[in-house]
């Protein structure tokens, strides 16, 4: 198995630390809103490069933090009037219901950059005491030229960054020893959190939240560090000077990063109205629909988000429900299989080994979706009422297997008849009435992820199958 490792720019052997495990850590997001579909794409990928590598048989520790404390938070809490936790907890849960609609598994370990601020503290006395980091007036930041690797990751010189690279150098800072040094713990603020530290009240930089979180639930080393692409520069750069100077040992031996996702071949931003959030594609899309969509193309390519394509992923996605609908309503007779079928499942091992040659190529999703499709039309052609029920079910269970490791969900989910939704509805009613809005946002949750879609009209509440 090759993996696509951006550190070295070229794809490498797959060799764990330690036979049969890997140490996976996967930066999640800054909880301060709905996560977009930008957001969605590198917890697909690498849910889906996770479950390949359990398909393997690796034991895999896949560790993806949340950033509950940040200016955005912060920002998003002082317009509501309430304490940042309140945002941070409210929309790590909403994160999470999105994660579960996307068919996401729950992570080993889910870290909250706020509940491990004493380790912060800990890592940034050590790199302290190693001269890689120094005070000022109670910020402490990183001693960007001590470490002398800085750069190697992006492939950024560090006197091409010294030179004045404005998108890059950090600069305006009093106290600083170099505009290129950046912050690793920042004095409190009023209306801001903060924590007690030896340098005054104050809470972390971003970068070092993820080099603490790792190497307390993954150990000094770990596998695989994976993230969008716009992590590379700085965050990943800096995450692997902190934690190297700090523990004198590689951090990561590969670094995977997905490509950028467009909309419409135009970059996503709320200023151009293109922006969306996963619960508001949800709204139009069964959620599979967008996972499927983002699978069909390779995870370091960028990917285009437009109507029409994710019609495509719709019908796509469909053929194998369907086909998988049919192979389970077959009961096949009961005899052995003939000559053809032996035949017909060599054929089908076949397809099942050219899943397994498109994942071991660094991870091509694209490949591997098009070899479902061919153990669909194999199925579509070959299984029939007449088959013997043990190839119906090899080549049900073939596809099952190979879509769940797609993280896509073979089982449809029956319909909710009219009178169901109805009473759920007037029940929504009630518990707004009651002022129970917590009940009443539950029963819409509920509903759309069941397919139905709310609207609250002057003329009352319409509803709509997605």
């Amino acid at each position: 198995m090759k993996i696509y490792n951006t550190l070295t720019r070229k794809k490498e052997e797959f060799v764990p630390l330690e036979e049969g495990h890997v140490r996976m850590y996967v930066c999640g997001p800054t909880v301060y809103n709905y996560i977009h579909i930008g957001n969605a794409r590198p917890m697909i990928v690498f849910d889906t490069v996770r479950r390949y590598l359990e398909h393997k048989g690796y034991d895999v520790n896949y560790v993806s933090n949340f950033t509950d404390v940040d200016d955005k938070i912060i920002k998003k809490a002082n317009e509501e009037g309430v304490d940042a936790s309140v945002i941070s907890q409210r929309f790590i849960r909403e994160a999470q219901k999105d994660m579960e609609s996307l068919n996401v598994k729950e992570a080993t370990h889910h870290p909250r950059a706020t509940e491990e601020i004493g380790g912060m503290i800990d890592m940034i006395q050590t790199l302290i005491e190693k001269d890689h980091a120094y005070a000022v007036d109670g910020t402490v930041y990183f001693r960007t030229r001590s470490f002398k690797d800085y750069g190697k990751l992006s492939k950024k010189n560090i006197d091409d960054l010294e030179a004045g690279h404005r998108d890059i150098k950090v600069t305006g800072e009093a106290g600083k020893e170099d505009p290129l040094d950046f912050v690793l713990w920042k004095p409190k603020k009023e209306g801001e959190p903060s924590w007690p530290s030896p340098w005054g009240d104050g809470r972390p930089g971003w970068h070092i939240e993820c080099s603490v979180m790792a190497k307390k639930y993954l150990g000094e080393q770990i596998d695989i560090h994976a993230g969008g692409e716009d992590l590379i520069f700085p965050h990943h750069e800096n995450e692997i000077a902190q934690s190297e100077a700090c523990n004198e040992k590689e951090f990561a031996h590969y670094w995977m990063h997905n490509g950028f996702l467009n909309i419409d071949n135009v970059k996503m931003s709320k200023s151009l109205g293109n922006f969306f959030t996963v619960r508001e594609i949800g709204e139009k899309y069964d959620l599979q629909v967008l996972r499927f969509f983002m699978l069909s193309a390779h995870y370091r390519s960028p990917l285009n988000f437009s109507a029409d394509l994710m019609a495509a992923a719709k019908n796509g996605l469909d053929r194998i429900l369907t086909a998988v609908d049919r192979l389970r309503s077959i009961e096949g007779e009961d005899h052995p299989m003939d000559e053809n079928e032996q035949e017909q499942i060599k054929a089908l091992e076949a397809l099942c080994q050219k899943f397994d040659r498109a994942m071991d190529d660094d991870f091509n999703t694209a490949d591997a979706v098009s070899a479902v499709f061919e153990m669909v039309r194999l199925a579509n052609v070959q299984a029939t009422s007449q088959s013997s029920a043990k190839f119906v079910s090899t080549v049900l269970k073939a596809i099952v297997e190979y879509s769940d490791i797609l993280g896509i969900i073979t089982e449809r989910e029956e319909e909710m008849l009219d009178e169901d939704i109805e009473a759920l509805i007037a029940e929504r009613q009630s518990a707004r009435k009651a002022k129970n809005f917590a009940r009443a946002d539950e029963i819409r949750q509920m509903l759309l992820e069941k397919g139905i879609i709310l609207e609250d009209t002057r003329e009352g509440v319409k509803w709509k199958r997605a």
